[in-house]
């Protein structure tokens, strides 16, 4: 899970990825392999994480926002050209 609070974009609550997120476009790419237990975020084309999977056998990816702690009553994200692409074995 890729968060953002206080502007900073973190995986999970730590480690933050990039300081000053908001306003802005930027490039997300991550590589879940499942198989191999490997996650990879990759922001604006520049490796910036890299961790072992947290296991479990059902896996999604969601766009949008979930209300956190400390939540506002104004929480938006802007997301274009999704691309969900799935290794054929």
């Amino acid at each position: 899970m890729l968060r953002v609070y206080n502007g900073t974009l973190s995986y999970y609550r730590a480690p933050a990825l990039v300081d000053d997120i908001y306003d802005r476009w930027f490039r997300l790419n991550v590589i879940h392999d499942v198989d191999a237990a490997i996650v990879k975020v990759y922001i604006d084309g520049v490796l910036k994480f890299e961790a072992p999977g947290r296991g479990g056998t059902s896996h999604s990816f969601k766009c949008g926002v979930y209300a956190q702690n400390d939540d506002s009553h104004c929480m938006e994200s802007r997301w274009k050209e999704i691309k969900v692409l799935k290794k054929c074995v």
